[in-house]
């Protein structure tokens, strides 16, 4: 385990980058294997969950090759050589593992896999995923511990209409990458609008995949029988921007991150300035200045593009001490409080009921020890620890290296006084 130790230092200020987005690049990744040939992907943050991903297209038969720091060449075989499984702790190790079955479907006709694991905050189910694609064609024989798929005599998935019951990010995703190689003319309504998403479709465009829609609830894609290899260039990194945005206003200072994108965050931008932080987003990048005391308001977390539910932990940090009462609700995913006991171990008056949390705010929290259960609780405690009273121990950085690239270094270059002890 892995613990990061925080002494408070004051306001930060300064400028740090976010770098390419953890839930952009892992699809992309996935993405390559509709082609065979070589692809690159430029701005890949050098992180846990993309060396996993790393490790899993390897076992199916890809290499995968560090050209620079930030930029992956990735050499697909031809469909035969493909391997329709892989061992099953590379699926366990991160839920975004489950966007491989579109692809090695719609590229092989068959996928076995071990069911996706990651974060712990709650179950996420795959029906989304596999009720589309049975609808494209595939059959399933799943049982408690893995994916068995197959088209059976089928040589193609079949295009058809699916509509989503909730548009989940990573079920958009799969089931676009799937629908590229089907057979006919698919939709999807009620799709994911985020950015990661329309990003994904823009490298599946440069492969040449036929999408319109990218951006809105609907999808309309134009199966092709092949496609090739393309360079593609991730998106920054909306939620690491975000953690460094809240570490400056959380300590009443200063902070830039020269590569975020206002038109990606505007719900989170028009929070921080509910809470009275001062919003400058005409370049580069987003800077914000913090009060000398945070307002109290009332947040709900919604599908983009609402507050995304990544937000809501750092959202929560920054009301704990706030001045007044907030209500922050959570509409996206059950058990995704469990960072609040830890905040309340540090001083905060926070009281959870159902898919709400109750938020008093308090003048100042008070250093201990904590930990964390997931990546955004553990930057969240982190930002509480920059203003807590004393010395603060994050327990749990491990779950921090799975999606932010030099995360004590970047904070230590604002001006933080952080250590990290192995």
């Amino acid at each position: 385990m892995s613990s990061l130790v925080i002494t408070p230092a004051g306001p930060l200020a300064g400028e740090v980058e976010a770098g390419g987005a953890k839930n952009a690049v892992l699809k992309q990744m996935a993405a390559c294997l509709l082609a065979s040939g070589t692809h690159q992907l430029s701005n890949v943050p050098d992180i846990t969950d993309v060396h996993v991903m790393i490790e899993l297209l390897e076992a199916l038969g890809c290499k995968v090759t560090w050209l620079r720091a930030h930029k992956l060449m990735i050499a697909v075989p031809d469909a035969p050589d493909i391997h329709p499984v892989a061992p099953a702790h590379l699926f366990e190790a991160t839920r975004s593992s489950i966007v491989v079955l579109g692809p090695l479907l719609a590229r092989c006709g068959e996928a076995n896999m071990a069911l996706p694991g990651g974060d712990d905050f709650g179950t996420r189910p795959i029906n989304f995923h596999t009720d589309g694609l049975t609808a494209m064609g595939a059959t399933f024989e799943n049982d408690e511990h893995s994916i068995h798929a197959t088209l059976g005599r089928r040589s193609r998935l079949r295009a058809t209409r699916i509509s989503l019951a909730y548009p989940s990010h990573t079920a958009t995703d799969n089931l676009m990458m799937a629908c590229v190689l089907a057979k006919g003319c698919s939709v999807i309504d009620n799709a994911a609008r985020e950015p990661e998403v329309e990003d994904l479709g823009n490298q599946l465009i440069a492969m040449g995949a036929k999408i319109e829609g990218l951006g809105t609830s609907r999808l309309t894609i134009d199966g092709v029988e092949t496609l090739k290899p393309a360079i593609h260039e991730v998106i920054p990194d909306r939620v690491v921007a975000a953690t460094y945005l809240a570490a400056g206003i959380i300590t009443g200072g200063e902070v830039r991150v020269v590569d975020a994108r206002a038109d990606h965050m505007e719900m989170l931008l028009h929070t921080i300035e509910s809470m009275g932080g001062v919003v400058d987003a005409n370049g580069p990048g987003i800077s914000v200045r913090g009060p000398t005391k945070l307002s109290a308001c009332d947040v709900a977390t919604l599908p983009y593009p609402g507050v995304a539910t990544d937000y809501k932990p750092l959202i929560t940090t920054m009301l704990s001490i706030a001045e007044g009462d907030s209500v922050v609700t959570e509409n996206l995913f059950a058990g995704r409080f469990r960072y609040v006991d830890e905040l309340v171990r540090l001083g905060a008056r926070i009281t959870t009921e159902g898919h709400h949390a109750m938020i008093r705010g308090v003048d100042y929290l008070v250093g201990t020890t904590v930990d964390a259960s997931d990546i955004r609780a553990a930057a969240a405690l982190s930002l509480a620890g920059l203003v807590a009273h004393g010395e603060t121990t994050v327990n749990g950085l491990e779950h921090v290296d799975r999606g932010y690239e030099g995360f004590v270094d970047r904070l230590a270059g604002l001006g933080a006084q952080v250590t990290r002890v192995e």
